[in-house]
Formats: C-alpha cells, structure tokens, sequence
C-alpha cells in the first residue's frame, strides 16, 4: 500500500486509459511512471449492469477484483488513451 500511495501522492506525470473486456465492462486506469515502467494506481470497472468499482492505494481490494500489480505494457495491452477528464467522471462518480 505504501508503494501505490507515494506514486500518487508524488507523482507529476499522469497517465489515462480505457478498455473494454470480453464482458462489456469498461476498465479505467491511471498510471504513472516508475523505474521504466507505467504502474497503475487508480483502476475503475464500470460494469455492464452499472455498477462501479473503484481501487486504488486507499481501497486495494474486494469481493469484486482489486488493484492490479502488473505494470501497463504498452505493446501486449489492449488500451485506449483517454484525457484525464474522462478518467475524472468516471472515477467521482
């Protein structure tokens, strides 16, 4: 927790995507970068019944999923850059 903590709290670069999986949710994530690598610290899964489930270093995990602990690979993952806005209304919601 610590870890995904200090990259939010210090983080000066931003990154924002979306993806939609097998099952109609829509994921959100913010990433940052460390040590070569975008690692994600906020995730959103906008599910296709509407419902909202929302990790990040304050809330890692639940019965639902949780915050991943892979970095973002840029090359392998299927996702959209998306402005922070976007990320933003989705995330207060």
């Amino acid at each position: 927790m610590a870890y995904f903590r200090a990259l939010d709290e210090n983080a000066t670069l931003r990154h924002h995507f979306r993806h939609v999986d097998e099952e109609g949710s829509l994921w959100y994530v913010e990433a940052v970068p460390d040590r070569g690598a975008l690692i994600v610290i906020k995730q959103a899964e906008l599910t296709s019944a509407g419902r909202l489930h929302r990790y990040s270093w304050k809330h890692l995990e639940d019965e639902h999923g949780g915050l991943t602990d892979q970095a973002i690979d840029l090359g392998e993952d299927p996702l959209e850059a998306i402005p922070a806005q976007e990320f933003q209304r989705v995330w207060t919601r």
